[in-house]
């Protein structure tokens, strides 16, 4: 049983409340408390060993808790507003608390977003946040918009953290200043709240590229009921990676994840409006594929299809 399918079976059923608009199954679930309004909700998890290593940076921890859930309502086309932790700690360090404090309030202050509450126990370390965000009723982008015709388009570059990781490990030999910017990616990743806004509107279906591109366009492929081709030959890598290219492949930008860029469809009507504001970004929008009705996900290498070696992280994989 993977994680997945763990929620499925155990944790998923229709919502019994008028006031849950979306429950289990999207980037966040969506409220409605008022009329013309919906909340838009998310929640994750950071376990030392499992999401960052042992003897991170408090700072680095911090930021990056905050980050991959703003990073769920960006993909959601919703604003920020604030924010719950529950802090589990083996001790009470106030060195490391100040650090920690010191990162996520960076990302928060920047982002105009406020905590409010939460829980404090001893435990192993790990980190919860439950934020939301709001979009006007109707306007939040939900994975299940994607229609055959649409293109597929991620922002940014992708397989950054994915060198993070690997020059940390001594798997990659990299130049400092190369090394450097690809750990940066990895440990405090930059939420695309500000582009995920800007989509509202004219994006079909979106998500957020945390497991790997290949399973979570998967889950729009799911959630669509359709299909994709994907160009490899398309996808937006760095100079950096680019100069790894012979050694990693093509795998670690697909399937290893914690990038948080975006993955998005646009039908093609609205590709001139999706061009013409997205210069105002300086990570880019780039086009990569297309929306199929068959079943599945296809990768083209060329003239030839490429079956990916790794499918994204997934906690419960065996």
């Amino acid at each position: 049983m993977n994680e997945f399918d763990l929620i499925a079976q155990f944790f998923t059923r229709a919502p019994r409340r008028p006031e849950i608009v979306l429950g289990v199954g999207d980037d966040a679930a969506l409220l409605a408390p008022e009329p013309g309004t919906h909340l838009v909700v998310s929640t994750d998890t950071l376990i030392e060993g499992v999401h960052f290593a042992a003897g991170a940076p408090a700072f680095d921890v911090g930021y990056k808790a905050l980050a991959v859930n703003v990073s769920d309502l960006a993909a959601m086309a919703a604003r920020p507003i604030g924010f719950l932790l529950n802090l589990t700690l083996p001790q009470a360090d106030a060195a490391w608390l100040g650090g920690f404090r010191d990162g996520l309030f960076a990302l928060a202050d920047s982002l105009d977003v406020d905590l409010i509450g939460g829980d404090t126990v001893r435990g192993p370390l790990a980190v919860t946040i439950t934020a939301w965000g709001a979009s006007p009723a109707g306007t939040a982008v939900r994975r299940s918009g994607a229609r055959p015709g649409d293109r597929i388009y991620v922002s940014g570059r992708l397989g950054e953290a994915a060198l993070g990781f690997l020059s940390r490990s001594g798997a990659i030999t990299l130049s400092a200043e190369a090394r450097d910017a690809v750990r940066a990616r990895l440990d405090r990743p930059a939420p695309r709240l500000h582009e995920g806004l800007a989509l509202r509107g004219l994006a079909s279906a979106m998500i957020d590229i945390s497991d790997g591109l290949v399973a979570d366009l998967g889950h729009i492929l799911e959630a669509s009921a359709v299909g994709a081709e994907v160009d490899l030959h398309r996808l937006p890598l760095s100079d950096t990676y680019k100069g790894a290219f012979a050694t990693l492949g093509y795998d670690p930008a697909i399937g290893f994840g914690d990038d948080y860029e975006l993955c998005f469809t646009v039908p093609p009507d609205r590709g001139d409006a999706l061009a013409g504001m997205a210069s105002q970004f300086a990570c880019g929008f780039h086009d990569i594929g297309e929306i199929v009705a068959a079943p599945g996900l296809i990768l083209r290498d060329g003239g030839k299809i490429y079956t990916a070696g790794r499918g994204g992280y997934d906690h419960f994989r065996s």
